[in-house]
């Protein structure tokens, strides 16, 4: 539709043929006619003589409106009666003002009703019939519970449907609507109360010009429109121009205007014979209509009108607070999500791992689909999110594009045609910038909405010929259709985008904070590094002293005693050569914790080089070179799918199976042993939570003996065993120790899953290749 601009006043068009040209220009303000269910009186607010009157008088009073061009209203009061009505014209303005009348002079007509108002410089009694002068009680219980129920709604969404139903339950019309408009004046019906049989218009969108520029000026002036019945004649004015101004009087305030022959057609196309309509307006913007809608002719008493407009009015009063507690409810919700989120950043060593690896994570902080968090060239994705590649992209384009610290858009392929590629998981993009230089930066994601949006009928209005001439209809046809809003997702709020420049900065904060204690750290961690380097050399001292200083008396004990039991064994008693014996059990025991001892300091001391093994080629050898020991003690070694080549230290890692293998042998008193080993499933919980995704952790099975519960941190301790020295098969205890530190230097840990009698299961992990 082409719009020219044209104003309110434009009055040069009364009369013509409205067109696609000038539809936005139909002068509806003036019409110069009404509908008949009432009559209409306009005077000279001077003289109070009338200057203009309705043509229907003559059906109503029996008098000619041109009989009554120049008269005082003598005609219809006596004049004690006229002098009270005068008086109050003296105080009217554009606000109506109802009382009830009986036309004196008319004994045989019904009571009227008489709305007055003063506009434009004429005084307008407009009259409708009623059939005694008493109006209806007004129902205060159903008043109060309406009211308290618009008070009461905790969503505008309840605020909007309270609304409709009080409404519907007022005026008894067959479809109430709200019809609530956007940011480019198209608009929705939000809450809806209907007959049960009639098809619902809720969800249904309308394209702004439905409603022209016009109309909509005109409903911010008068917030009531009715149409007692679409098939109504027009009735015009007599004379339709005024005499003081030559033009049509502007009837923005009038009750019986007569509305435009558009809008009636419109509402025949929908099969609406009765309607009314009820301006809701904020901050002195058309926020939305109550739309009222009946399939038959309907009158609605003025008194119910105007209770109606009184709804219309209290909704628009609290319509504010309504959305502002609504607003403050999700700002709660944020806050609260913030403040956890806050409290885990200011306990955790590392802040930085708050913001994704524990509950709630930045991917919580606001209605989103997904979230990247680039911090110190470490990347975390949580959601749904664009490729590494294509956030790669992203963040390239917002390194040199944006010079901001926060950017927020709900199409990000406005700003950027690469956008489309990710408008799937991305088209709504918000990031704060953490530090651009090392393009450090917090993104979050809202997907697409591909907004099928349900539009009553075809957008674009018709043109169609009626007696040779090109005229304005309104849609033929109100079947839905659908069109699609592309790459764009749902809109960042206000608040949103304050709470992350909140986080921004507290980051930030934490940052500033961080560096200062790493300055003061880095004194101290000088000092203790010096320390650490005397205390290695004291170690390699120590273990020095303990291979050789302590070993080679130890072994003189050992080999004298030896020699004393072979050469003199004949000369003492049988208690002294169980003494002798007794002392070479013991030092052969003390050489081995000695030499535990050692192999645990070494494993601590040694660097860990980390190269791709397979831990398949790794268990063959071992189970190569344990074959004998296997046989010997009954045991069948399964091996549970493919092993896996990871990272690890291959020397290592053979003696940790080595280890767990003989103490899955050594630990069983079955006739028939089985040891199974494979990979667990991902998802394993170990003790610490869960196993880190770079990291694969294996097993090893036995139907052993098993271990209580109670034991199964103990046994990782240094020298700890949970049977006697010579049960079992000896040992000194040391094994699982020095097999968790192994496993630790790799990186990875290790626990025990079992039960006293039934059997055993190891898990560790090891890392894996990228």
């Amino acid at each position: 539709m082409v719009r020219t601009g044209a104003t309110l006043t434009d009055e040069s068009l009364v009369g013509q043929p409205i067109t696609l040209t000038n539809c936005d220009r139909e002068p509806i303000h003036i019409p110069g006619s009404i509908q008949p269910y009432g009559f209409l009186l306009c005077l000279d607010p001077r003289t109070h003589r009338v200057v203009q009157a309705s043509a229907n008088t003559d059906q109503l009073l029996g008098l000619p409106a041109e009989t009554l061009i120049g008269r005082d209203l003598t005609f219809l009061f006596h004049e004690e009666r006229l002098q009270e009505l005068s008086t109050q014209w003296f105080t009217l303005d554009e606000n109506q003002r109802l009382q009830g009348v009986r036309l004196d002079q008319l004994a045989s007509q019904p009571y009227f009703k008489l709305i007055q108002h003063r506009f434009d410089d004429l005084l307008w009694l407009e009259f409708e019939p009623v059939q005694d002068l008493t109006a209806g009680p007004l129902d205060m219980p159903s008043l109060n519970e309406a009211l308290g129920q618009m008070l009461g709604a905790t969503s505008v969404k309840e605020f909007c449907q309270h609304a409709v139903r009080q409404v519907s339950n007022i005026t008894g019309f067959d479809r109430v609507m709200l019809y609530r408009f956007a940011e480019d004046e198209s608009g929705e019906v939000v809450a809806e109360a209907c007959r049960p049989d009639m098809e619902p218009f809720l969800g249904l969108h309308y394209p702004a010009t439905d409603i022209p520029q016009q109309a909509r000026a005109m409903y911010l002036r008068n917030w009531l429109r009715f149409i007692a019945d679409v098939n109504y004649a027009a009735v015009p004015l007599v004379p339709v121009r005024t005499p003081s101004t030559g033009r049509p009087p502007d009837m923005t305030y009038a009750t019986l205007r007569s509305v435009s022959p558009i809008h009636v057609e419109y509402l025949k196309n929908m099969g609406v014979q009765a309607s009314m309509s009820i301006s809701l307006i904020q901050d002195g913007k058309l926020w939305g209509l109550l739309m009222c809608h009946h399939e038959s002719p309907r009158l609605i008493s003025y008194e119910l009108r105007d209770l109606c407009q009184f709804i219309g009015k209290t909704f628009s009063s609290l319509l504010k607070s309504k959305e502002q507690a609504e607003v403050f409810a999700y700002q709660l919700r944020l806050r609260e999500t913030q403040a956890r989120l806050f409290a885990l950043m200011a306990e955790l060593p590392d802040f930085r791992r708050a913001l994704y690896e524990h509950t709630p994570t930045v991917l919580d902080a606001f209605a989103c689909g997904g979230v990247a968090v680039c911090f110190d060239g470490e990347r975390a994705l949580l959601g749904a999110t664009p490729t590494p590649a294509q956030l790669d992209e992203l963040i390239t384009w917002l390194h040199t594009n944006v010079p901001e610290e926060v950017f927020y858009t709900s199409s990000y392929a406005r700003h950027n045609p690469a956008g489309v590629q990710i408008r799937a998981v991305a088209s709504g993009i918000l990031a704060i910038s953490l530090d651009r230089q090392h393009r450090d930066y917090i993104i979050w994601f809202r997907p697409e909405v591909l907004q099928q949006v349900t539009w009553a009928g075809k957008q674009q209005k018709q043109e169609e010929n009626r007696n040779g001439e090109i005229v304005l209809s309104p849609r033929q046809s109100f079947a839905a259709w659908s069109q699609s809003v592309e790459n764009t997702s749902e809109a960042w709020r206000p608040i949103e985008i304050e709470a992350a420049q909140e986080l921004r900065l507290r980051i930030a904060d934490m940052r500033l904070k961080m560096f200062s204690e790493m300055e003061t750290r880095a004194a101290v961690l000088s000092r203790l590094n010096t320390e650490l380097e005397r205390s290695n050399e004291e170690l390699d001292s120590f273990a020095y002293v303990a291979s050789h200083d302590l070993k080679e008396p130890l072994r003189g004990i050992h080999n004298y005693s030896l020699f004393l039991l072979e050469d003199y064994a004949d000369k003492l008693d049988e208690e002294g050569v169980e003494k002798l014996r007794t002392l070479i059990r013991l030092s052969q025991r003390m050489e081995n914790l000695i030499e535990s001892l050692l192999q645990l300091s070494r494993v601590g001391r040694v660097e860990t080089e980390l190269r791709p093994v397979s831990v398949q080629a790794v268990l063959a050898e071992v189970t190569d070179i344990l074959q004998v020991r296997l046989r010997e003690t009954n045991t069948t070694l399964l091996v549970e799918g493919e092993l896996p080549v990871v990272l690890a230290d291959e020397v290592r890692l053979r003696e940790v199976l080595n280890n767990l293998l003989t103490n899955a042998m050594r630990y069983n008193d079955k006739p028939d042993r089985y040891v199974w080993v494979g990979v667990a499933p991902e998802g394993l919980l170990s003790p610490r939570g869960p196993v880190p995704a770079k990291f694969r952790t294996l097993y090893v099975r036995d139907n052993g003996i098993g271990i209580d519960p109670k034991h199964h941190e103990s046994i990782f301790r240094i020298f700890k065993r949970l049977h006697g020295p010579n049960k079992y098969g000896g040992g000194t205890g040391a094994g699982l120790a020095i097999v968790k530190k192994m496993i630790e230097k790799m990186g990875g840990q290790i626990w025990v899953d079992s039960i006293t009698g039934q059997g055993s299961t190891f898990y560790f992990s090891v890392p894996i290749p990228d």
